[in-house]
């Protein structure tokens, strides 16, 4: 499963706050008056309590909590065989090429359903019931994961993750849509932030948890693949509880529309077709190409890291799941901060430089040196941290508003089949070649995503350059491109736009009107990435 988000990934467009204009667009002022309205209807009850109350923002604090808890059980189990993969191969009767298969059966169904999970969400089921859906086909897949280890049926736990993995990646965009839903013009990067980092305990206490479960249970009397599936189940609850948050988060979602007088249709505007792929350019498609090769460095180097810990530097069972779970930990605690620093410095490709050059160092220690290995892994969660705060945001910079679900679709599943082909190559890797080779082969991958970022930067500077630009640099050019553009209207010329400006990817129906306001705000809300800009000034005096 690739836990971008963040890949993490992002796997999330990044939305630019509606309130930081002073005269709002056509579209904000017809929401504000819907949001007055709201606001003054008469309530009576536990409506009149900030808990109760959908518009305040202790009643959205308990909301974030629920979708947090929807997808904790996914991220704990994900990783219940990276975090018992010697017992997994000890009790089953497990090659490591049969164990990573555990791993890219679970991306396999998501190479095409990122493309459609989320048009089901949109057209068919709705994000309540979608979220509902897909929690219960992950639960389901959790169960049958852990029946077929109970009886010893490796043919049965590859279908369960089949289908755990068909279950969490949709589940992942439903968490998306209620984040959206419910904080879109209030603290939506915070609580993307938080989402990420809570998917990163998710997975961190998987790895300090499940070795002492696995010994109590073999220490009531549970022997093998027994003990195996008897563990697994236990996990189970993991996903049963989010099962419940999901159920209260749907009740409170539905309550909150009806409250609110919600409407929850999307708006008029432009449509993505699949032909738009054709338009994208080079600098999307480097995006992509860096989405496989780094990510391929981190996920299936934990998923066999622990017994690579315990052969290499003689660490105990618990020991070694404690180290591999460094990178999730700092992870947790740096993608926040991370995030923060980039919105305020921007200059994103030299970030993702920076954090593929401290990538390889890491993995270079690892394979070359016998230094205490929390050195490594602590340096390894950093710049996994810094690549996520600064790789996903060029795609909302790259590609127009409108067909941003569309890209970041094509980064997941690209991401999702690349995941699937190298963890399987990776075991044969291990089985063949052992560990100092596996490095190699992960550190070769990432020369190839320092390469694509190369390819980004040589080209971005080529042209306007907006990609590695600061905030106050691109807001000084989107100023600058609107009111030449602006003035070509007045002017009774159509503008034109050269190929890596900001406005490259405005349609003829969206180009600049004498409206400077309106003309900045639909136009900063498309290009700019982070605070930094001012809307008390107009741009045509």
């Amino acid at each position: 499963m690739p836990r971008l988000y963040d890949e993490d990934e992002a796997r999330r467009p990044i939305l630019q706050q509606d309130t930081d204009s002073e005269e709002p667009t056509a579209g904000s002022r017809i929401l504000r008056q819907s949001d007055d309205d709201e606001l003054s209807q008469g309530r009576s009850g536990c409506g009149t309590s900030a808990c109760c109350n959908p518009s305040s923002a202790l009643h959205r604090f308990m909301a974030l909590i629920l979708m947090c808890l929807v997808g904790f059980g996914s991220y704990f189990c994900y990783d219940n065989p990276g975090a018992l993969q010697d017992k997994f191969k000890s009790d089953l009767d497990l090659t490591t090429s049969q164990f990573v298969w555990l791993y890219s059966i679970y991306s396999w169904p998501n190479v095409i359903l990122c493309f459609i999970g989320g048009f089901l969400i949109d057209r068919v089921f709705g994000i309540r019931l979608g979220t509902i859906i897909y929690m219960f086909i992950l639960l389901i897949g959790q169960l049958i994961f852990a029946t077929g280890g109970m009886i010893n049926q490796f043919w049965l736990m590859i279908l369960g993750r089949f289908l755990f993995g068909i279950g969490a990646e949709s589940l992942a965009v439903a968490q998306n849509n209620y984040a959206v839903l419910w904080f879109k013009g209030k603290e939506l990067n915070m609580v993307f932030g938080l989402q990420l980092s809570f998917a990163r305990v998710g997975s961190t206490v998987n790895f300090l948890v499940m070795v002492p479960v696995y010994n109590y249970v073999r220490s009531i009397g549970y022997e093998g693949h027994q003990c195996m599936g008897v563990v697994l189940l236990i996990a189970t609850l993991t996903c049963v509880m989010s099962m419940l948050c999901a159920l209260v988060l749907g009740w409170m979602d539905k309550r909150a529309a009806k409250i609110l007088r919600r409407n929850d249709n999307p708006p008029n505007g432009e449509v993505a077709k699949l032909s738009d792929i054709s338009t994208f350019k080079i600098t999307f498609w480097m995006v992509t190409i860096i989405c496989v090769a780094y990510y391929v460095a981190i996920f299936p180097f934990i998923a066999l890291g622990k017994v690579f810990f315990m052969r290499k530097f003689g660490f105990s069972p618990e020991d070694a799941n404690t180290v591999n779970s460094i990178v999730y930990i700092v992870a947790g605690v740096a993608s926040p901060i991370f995030g923060l620093i980039v919105d305020r410095t921007g200059r994103n490709v030299l970030w993702v430089f920076l954090s593929i050059v401290v990538t390889m160092f890491a993995h270079g220690l690892l394979a070359f040196t016998f230094y205490n290995p929390y050195i490594a892994m602590v340096t390894m969660g950093m710049a996994y941290s810094m690549l996520a705060s600064s790789l996903w945001p060029l795609v909302a910079l790259i590609v127009p508003e409108y067909q941003l679900g569309t890209a970041y679709g094509i980064c997941q599943s690209v991401q999702n089949l690349g995941l699937a082909v190298i963890s399987m190559f990776s075991g044969l890797i291990v089985d063949q070649g052992g560990y100092f080779m596996l490095e190699i082969f992960f550190i070769g991958w990432l020369v190839v995503s320092l390469i694509a970022t190369i390819v980004i930067w040589l080209y971005n500077s080529s042209n306007n350059g907006v990609l590695n630009m600061s905030p106050a640099e691109r807001d000084l050019l989107a100023s600058k491109t609107l009111i030449e553009d602006a003035n070509s209207t007045l002017a009774g010329v159509q503008p034109v736009s050269s190929e890596g400006s900001l406005n490259a990817d405005l349609q003829p129906e969206e180009q600049p009107t004498v409206e400077s306001e309106s003309i900045r705000n639909r136009f900063v809300s498309r290009v700019l990435d982070g605070p930094g800009h001012s809307d008390s000034e107009p741009l045509i005096q």
